[in-house]
């Protein structure tokens, strides 16, 4: 199928198709493009068809192959990537299966998006491996993050807590108020992608890049991420204190994320005159939220749970 080059200016709808720089995009969200948002740097917006083989000058019959590509300079996936695969950490694979996915493109996605600039790590990889771990996890959760939002812009929610992935700080309609800062700004609850994890965090639209996440002490500030939309009538804010022990809190909290040491749940908890959106977990010391720069750990907090 022929497909027009990708223009800014354009307002582009569900089931429209784009090229750009060789490579064909399929639509994630309605939206009008603008100069700076190219397919390859707006996963809320574009998904990459992988398997579609770009549409480069073809080669004369009297050049030789091409040498084999390093793992993140491939331009097509040619090796099958199995749905139960994609739940699995990259060091849980087999090594020979390591080495198909390296080797015929199946980090493609992954590569793409670090090379487009997806923030997904606070210091850089020197490793190969760990940067292949790094592309395996943030390209299985954006393709997972990409049919969700498919599924939610062609038949609206469909639960009572709906993740929708999103760019900047716009907030969609429907977007769950889980508190608000000293000065009434009200803050919903963000996720993204982060070395190896997803995190959940706040999102204002006063924050120059849309969400917050706390992780190593740090706030991390993030354009590309999913914000909760969530049936008010569905959930509600349960007391805790330290670390949350979810079989005495007599409901099941929502899930927000998880990282290698365990779940991470959607909390709340009051900190400087505000009412701070975070997470917390099993293996944290109470409520994990972010202020000023820096992560900062509430005992006395309220977790996002389902009404039952």
């Amino acid at each position: 199928m022929q497909v027009n080059p990708w223009q800014a200016g354009v307002e582009y709808n569900l089931g429209d198709a784009c090229e750009y720089q060789g490579v064909q995009y399929n639509i994630i969200q309605p939206h009008r493009s603008q100069n700076d948002w190219t397919p390859d740097v707006t996963p809320a917006l574009w998904g990459r068809a992988y398997g579609v083989a770009p549409s480069y000058p073809q080669q004369s019959y009297d050049q030789p192959p091409p040498e084999q590509r390093p793992w993140d300079q491939h331009d097509q996936t040619k090796v099958e990537i199995h749905e139960e695969e994609k739940e699995k950490n990259w060091w849980d694979l087999d090594p020979e299966r390591q080495k198909q996915l390296a080797v015929g493109g199946g980090l493609l996605a992954g590569a793409a998006l670090l090379g487009g600039g997806f923030l997904a790590y606070k210091k850089h990889k020197d490793n190969e491996e760990d940067k292949k771990a790094l592309a395996w996890g943030l390209q299985n959760w954006v393709t997972d993050a990409q049919r969700r939002a498919q599924e939610f812009h062609q038949h609206g929610p469909r639960g009572p807590v709906t993740w929708l992935l999103t760019k900047g700080p716009r907030i969609p309609q429907g977007a769950f108020v889980a508190g608000q800062e000293s000065d009434g700004t009200p803050l919903y609850v963000g996720r993204t992608f982060f070395e190896g994890g997803v995190h959940p965090g706040k999102v204002s639209p006063n924050f120059q890049k849309g969400c917050i996440i706390g992780y190593d002490g740090d706030e991390i500030e993030v354009e590309d991420y999913e914000i909760l939309i969530a049936d008010p009538n569905a959930v509600r804010w349960a007391g805790a204190r330290g670390t949350v022990d979810p079989q005495y809190l007599g409901a099941t909290p929502v899930e927000g994320g998880r990282e290698q040491s365990g779940p991470l749940y959607i909390v709340q908890a009051p900190y400087k005159e505000g009412t701070h959106p975070g997470k917390t977990g099993p293996h944290l010391q109470g409520a994990d939220i972010t202020y000023g720069g820096k992560e900062k750990i509430v005992e006395t907090y309220r977790i996002l749970v389902y009404n039952q």
